[in-house]
């Protein structure tokens, strides 16, 4: 993800008292490069597609061990399998080799991932590439209907902040294109009929600063707090979870948040304080989502409650409803 994905939309509608579903759906993309200059470049699934294949450094293949489909498998399963055989052998990475593949062939399917990977000393016609999973995107977000409209009156959301019901707990590649064409469509029509003669003499009071002071040590508190988010939620509410390690993010979390709480109140703000202060939301959010979910399903997976409950199966049910409603707006197009 972009630098600039710090759950700002979601953080700030949970605030304004929008109802946020489904935020433990975290997607991990199963294979980023793993090198110190390159911290956000992803390996294509195209690659496993292809036949790639995962091993650990010991030069071992590993996925034969989680699923029958090995590398062909979901991303999810992928990256739960890759994380589990980190973890459990102290790896810090695997690798993904293709170079069995003829040299003339990888250089014309993967011209990009070659190109990249060759820069940083990397060449995949002849070596695996070292991968590791990275934070992808959420299925979850602000609830919204599929014209993008909230609970909240003249508040809208769309993309990545918001949730349709579309993905339910999983998403596929290219959904989200999909979703940003069909939803904005539709948001645009609904904003065009209802609010075409809308005006507002409303304004916002500007901000006043006057019982605040100006920080001395901001850029400490920010950093190293954004760092303490990045690594509980990395290590606690990763890919494998359970209630013991949601329980220990929790209070750690309720934590940075009072810290954060109290300088945004007393201190001046600026942009880098502004997102910590999201980030932490979201960050509560998500780990309280999965501690109320008592059963693993898609992109959630907690080791106490392995197995799906039935009770929950109405996912299903929305998505089939969203997917009807988006066929018939496709074959009017």
């Amino acid at each position: 993800n972009p630098d600039t994905s710090t759950g700002d939309g979601i953080a700030m509608a949970w605030r304004f008292g929008c109802t946020i579903s489904n935020m433990e759906f975290m997607q991990f993309h199963p294979t980023c490069l793993y090198h110190s200059s390159e911290k956000s470049f992803l390996i294509s699934e195209s690659l496993r597609g292809e036949g790639a294949r995962l091993l650990n450094p010991d030069g071992k293949y590993f996925m034969s061990k989680y699923d029958e489909r090995m590398e062909l498998a979901s991303r999810d399963v992928v990256a739960r399998a890759i994380d589990s055989e980190m973890k459990n052998n102290n790896y810090k990475f695997v690798y993904l080799d293709i170079s069995f593949k003829d040299t003339n062939y990888i250089k014309k399917r993967f011209p990009n991932i070659y190109q990249r990977c060759l820069n940083l000393d990397i060449d995949i016609t002849h070596q695996p590439i070292p991968v590791v999973p990275a934070a992808h995107y959420t299925c979850g977000g602000i609830k919204t209907n599929v014209s993008g409209e909230t609970e909240c009156i003249n508040l809208f959301a769309i993309g990545e902040c918001a949730h349709t019901g579309f993905h339910g707990a999983n998403r596929l590649a290219s959904n989200s294109l999909l979703e940003c064409t069909v939803m904005a469509t539709e948001c645009v029509k609904v904003i065009n009929n209802k609010y075409k003669y809308f005006h507002s003499n409303h304004r916002l009071p500007l901000w006043d600063e006057s019982y605040v002071t100006i920080p001395r040590d901001e850029n400490i508190l920010i950093s190293h707090n954004w760092a303490e988010i990045r690594k509980i939620m990395w290590d606690y509410v990763g890919i494998l979870r359970s209630n013991k390690m949601l329980g220990q993010a929790k209070e750690r979390l309720a934590i940075i948040d009072n810290e954060v709480n109290q300088f945004y109140n007393d201190h001046r703000i600026s942009i880098d304080l502004l997102e910590l202060r999201n980030l932490i939301n979201i960050a509560e959010i998500i780990t309280n989502s999965a501690l109320r979910r008592k059963e693993s399903r898609g992109l959630h997976y907690n080791k106490d409650y392995p197995s799906c409950n039935d009770e929950h199966d109405i996912c299903t049910n929305v998505v089939n409803t969203k997917k009807d409603f988006i066929m018939k707006i496709i074959s009017k197009a």
